[in-house]
């Protein structure tokens, strides 16, 4: 017991609608129906929990995150109860002690733990159909205060882990989850195969169809780590818990469960970190500073690039800075600040060339080549155009290349290229041009489950106004007001709020 209100509790508490009672009784019929019919919560000791901090005992807050994410529609857990497994109640600390207002960064060793338990509630989301995505983000700031000097310290797993005298130990901490057993190499190369396969079809079809088939594979790696295995052995499946959560993120943010995909994108770092790989960790953050552009918040994007790019480390590679440097770029071009957007592309484009190709990439960037470095210009340009409409000609250029150079595979961001092409040809005034690229997306978006690229039309959309009277535009507009899905944001069909 702390003495102290547990906030987080008390504020989940206040969204779920029940009485004190309520909960109480609701923790029973749950705990009797996993086996433990000898718990008799009652309002007492529920405001106990809320009103001083006292922390009750297994299995209790596990019941209660089960309860609350079922309750709330999305992924709940102990620690977003204000709960730890050793009896800590209330705020979290980061790896030198010092407390933090969300928890971020957790101590070393609950990494495995954090990981298994928010997996698992979000597989439970998605048994029971609930959406998951009532959170709210937490802003670019809060996220890389509280991580930048843990991003920065760059301890051996052999300092983060405890030691013991067995190094085939595994943790009682998340034995409640998984039963923990020793792997070997061919067990971890099969689940680095398995990553390449996921990351082909994210690439392909969009997150939506294999989330939950991702999800499940995190869940059980993080089952995995709960056992300690060699160094050698435990960096390599935190690299492929790294790989996961990064994919689990990026498909989450795909099918516009942003919270789930912040928390995913969070959890992929903090694994990266623990497996040493420092550039991982930062390529995991650029996708949340990614995720918040799309948004419409590129302040925030550049606190989370301000953090990957300083925390990557020396060891990056090139064409990973360059990558990098062409999303800071994007934020920058979303607030209108082209002469900054020009620099930053100029040196990414100039870190591309520089990369030799004599240090093999890792497997996380194989997917960056050159057509994603134009096409990530093409989107700048694209974007910067609704603050300067010279830079619609660039965009046109970039988004042309781009497309010449797709090959097989990546139905995805072909679609974003005809949509920053279209886009930029109706800022440019050719409505004819555009017309024609904005089909080609219209056609090959069917056979995705992006909501993302839904977003971008939405986007382009917008820019039709100008052109309702034009016969073929008309009929454009019509046949993507026919075809837009309900905004997952929103809950809004057809075009919502973006007609015009």
């Amino acid at each position: 017991m702390t003495g102290e209100p547990n906030t987080r509790l008390n504020d989940l508490f206040g969204l779920s609608g029940w009485s004190k009672g309520e909960l109480a009784r609701l923790v029973n019929r749950q705990a009797a129906a996993i086996g433990q019919p000898q718990l008799a919560t009652d309002t007492s000791r529920v405001r106990r929990w809320i009103d001083t901090g006292e922390t009750p005992r297994d299995p209790v807050p596990r019941v209660l995150a089960d309860l609350f994410t079922e309750r709330l529609g999305r992924v709940v857990t102990i620690e977003d109860l204000g709960f730890v497994r050793n009896g800590r109640a209330g705020r979290g600390r980061d790896t030198s002690g010092a407390e933090t207002s969300d928890g971020i960064p957790w101590a070393p060793d609950r990494t495995a733990v954090v990981l298994t338990e928010f997996t698992g509630m979000d597989l439970m989301l998605n048994r029971r159909g609930l959406v998951g995505a009532g959170a709210a983000l937490a802003t670019g700031t809060a996220l890389s205060s509280a991580m930048y000097e843990w991003l920065h310290t760059d301890p051996a797993l052999a300092g983060d882990m405890p030691r013991l005298d067995n190094p085939l130990h595994a943790d009682p901490a998340g034995s409640d989850r998984y039963e923990a057993a020793p792997i070997g190499s061919q067990e971890i190369e099969a689940l680095e195969r398995s990553v390449d396969v996921f990351r082909a079809w994210d690439a392909s079809r969009g997150g939506g169809l294999q989330r939950k088939a991702v999800v499940g594979q995190l869940n059980e790696v993080g089952g995995m780590l709960a056992y300690r295995h060699p160094d050698h052995l435990q960096r390599r499946l935190w690299g492929v818990a790294a790989n996961l959560a990064v994919l689990a993120g990026w498909m989450s943010h795909d099918v516009g469960l942003e919270p789930t995909a912040q928390k995913y994108f969070v959890i992929a770092a903090h694994a990266a970190r623990e497996g040493g790989d420092r550039p991982r960790a930062g390529e995991a953050l650029s996708r949340a500073a990614r995720q918040m552009v799309h948004l419409g918040r590129p302040d925030d994007a550049l606190d989370l690039m301000k953090l990957a790019q300083s925390g990557s480390g020396e060891e990056t590679l090139p064409r990973t800075r360059a990558m990098l440097h062409t999303i800071e770029a994007w934020a920058q071009a979303s607030m209108g600040r082209g002469q900054a957007m020009r620099r930053t592309l100029g040196e990414a484009e100039d870190l591309f060339v520089s990369d030799k190709g004599d240090v093999p990439p890792p497997s996380w960037m194989q997917m960056f080549d050159e057509a994603d470095l134009h096409g990530m210009q093409a989107l700048a340009y694209r974007t910067l155009a609704e603050h300067d409409s010279a830079a619609a000609a660039i965009a046109q250029g970039h988004a042309r290349k781009a497309l010449e150079l797709r090959v097989g595979g990546r139905q995805r961001s072909k679609i974003f290229d005809y949509i920053s092409m279209a886009s930029a040809c109706f800022i440019d005034n050719d409505p004819d041009q555009a017309d024609r690229y904005a089909r080609l997306a219209l056609v090959s978006m069917g056979e995705t489950s992006s909501h993302r690229t839904w977003d971008r039309l939405r986007e382009m959309y917008r820019l039709t106004g100008q052109y309702a009277g034009y016969g073929r535009i008309e009929e454009l507009r019509h046949e993507i007001r026919l075809a837009m899905p309900a905004s997952p944001s929103t809950g809004l069909t057809g075009l919502g709020n973006l007609e015009a």
